[in-house]
């Protein structure tokens, strides 16, 4: 589990990221995670959109993606959720 401490840092990182993935009409599905989940690997922190036609409640979103890739929730912000990851290879980020 993330500390707050460690939350507020991973928060600086993402201000300046853009979304990289978008949940839509369909939710999340197998496909999506996987990919995903090579993002993180690939970058360690990453921010996901969630489109206004998505059924789910994005909490809900956000738990099946970071259950689904292993990541932690860093931070849910109106309709974007900042996944963290520590990456086995390409490790960028050392959490304070």
């Amino acid at each position: 589990m993330l500390t707050g401490k460690q939350k507020r840092f991973l928060r600086s990182k993402a201000h300046h990221l853009d979304p990289i993935f978008q949940v839509g009409k369909g939710g999340v599905n197998e496909n999506m995670v996987k990919q995903i989940a090579d993002a993180l690997e690939a970058r360690e922190l990453l921010k996901i959109s969630i489109l206004q036609n998505c059924e789910e409640d994005k909490t809900v979103v956000a738990e099946e993606l970071a259950s689904g890739t292993g990541a932690e929730i860093a931070q849910i912000i109106g309709n974007t959720i900042v996944l963290y990851k520590e990456s086995v290879e390409n490790k960028q980020i050392t959490l304070p």
